[in-house]
């Protein structure tokens, strides 16, 4: 009988050091789902600067007068205002 009381105090004194871990689960998942999204937006970032760096600097004589014989009737060049 004392041995089973024992075992009921320890089992409870388990079941409240537990509780909390619980709760530690949930915070953690979410921790883990938000260091992800945000590993994701970065590499995101990162990957679009270095293609539009890489593409700057493939240029090709054409993409520099690509639109020279473009008639811009609204626009003035070097009118020095």
């Amino acid at each position: 009988m004392k041995v089973r009381k024992k075992f009921r105090k320890i089992s409870n004194q388990v079941e409240e050091a537990l509780m909390p871990q619980r709760e530690s689960h949930v915070l953690r998942n979410i921790g883990y789902a938000t260091a992800g999204v945000s590993v994701v937006a970065l590499g995101l970032i990162v990957g679009r600067e270095l293609r539009e760096r890489y593409k700057f600097n493939r240029r090709t004589p054409y993409d520099f007068y690509a639109h020279s014989g473009d008639q811009m009737q609204d626009v003035e060049f070097g009118v020095g205002i």
